[in-house]
């Protein structure tokens, strides 16, 4: 799949696509229901789909405060949407310039000039340009004048209750990755380079391949069963701990995984953390030896969860 971004053409091959347009961020049903409708379009009237993203996130932008909250990376966004049967994947980079283009030209330069759009799919809840001056209807409307056909997508229900982003986020912040699964159709994953730690854990019998978060959401500090996919395409279950490590000073954000009978060297090398489970929050324990008798029952919970 092509990464494409405003900075240069659209290729030849790509121009009159379908575009399945929104934030995706976490690619959830209802992300999959608006990019599924984009591609079943494009498959019947033989276009190419680009699925447009927005990197960083317009809240980031507007509030470059506010906590990490990202669900997925634009590298994960990328396999996921060559999965759904896309062709390409559009990043706007959403800046000052793009803060500050009005819908009209949103649609006109953008969607018509640059992309050469005959068709664009949203979310019924979509919104662009300056001050949100732009939603569905105004797409409809904007989009006949260029020749683009708009279409909305009506968001997906999971037991009755609206399919979002924010809905996911609280569920893992409420240590309920179970739950944030059904919505994501897969487990939330934190994708980063393992770097060097202190070394405690292979002291302790327990090596680990520490990770930072960086702009992911943080969910429930605690331990975990995980899958971990390393950069070859293996898959080694495993159990993780993610949190401030109570029992060593200073304390220090840290997500450490121990995949089971794994003994390669992961330094410096890009995995990626699938949270099946929530086992228990972290604790501080009276000693070492209790610890390390913790982290054996923690691993014999996450292999009994973790069986096909």
């Amino acid at each position: 799949m092509q990464r494409l971004t405003l900075d240069q053409p659209i290729p030849d091959a790509l121009r009159g696509p379908v575009v399945a347009l929104g934030n995706f961020d976490g690619f959830h049903l209802g992300h999959q229901a608006v990019v599924g409708r984009a591609v079943q379009r494009g498959a019947h009237e033989r276009r190419p789909v680009i699925v447009a993203t927005f990197d960083p996130h317009p809240v980031r932008h507007f509030k470059p405060d506010v906590p990490p909250f990202r669900l997925t990376s634009l590298d994960q966004r990328q396999r996921l949407f060559a999965a759904a049967g896309a062709d390409a994947m559009l990043a706007f980079e959403f800046g000052d310039r793009l803060a500050s283009t009005s819908a009209e030209d949103f649609v006109g330069d953008i969607l018509a000039g640059q992309i050469g759009a005959a068709a664009v799919v949203t979310g019924e809840d979509f919104t662009f340009g300056k001050g949100r001056g732009g939603n569905a209807q105004v797409l409809r409307t904007l989009g006949e004048a260029h020749g683009i056909a708009a279409e909305t997508v009506a968001p997906v229900l999971f037991e009755g209750e609206r399919v979002s982003s924010g809905r996911i986020r609280e569920l893992l912040q409420a240590a309920d990755p179970g739950a944030a699964t059904r919505l994501l159709t897969r487990p939330f994953a934190i994708e980063g380079e393992v770097e060097h730690g202190n070394g405690r854990g292979h002291d302790l019998g327990w090596p680990t391949a520490n990770m930072r978060l960086g702009k992911y959401l943080r969910p429930a500090y605690g331990i975990y069963a995980v899958r971990v996919r390393l950069d070859d395409g293996s898959e080694h279950d495993g159990v993780a701990s993610f949190g401030i490590r109570p029992m060593f000073d200073p304390p220090e954000e840290l997500l450490e995984a121990n995949l089971f009978g794994f003994d390669g060297d992961l330094y410096g090398r890009t995995i990626e953390v699938m949270l099946h489970h929530y086992l228990r929050p972290e604790a501080k324990f009276a000693d070492l030896d209790a610890l390390m008798s913790q982290m054996a029952t923690d691993a014999e919970q996450a292999k009994v969860l973790l069986k096909p």
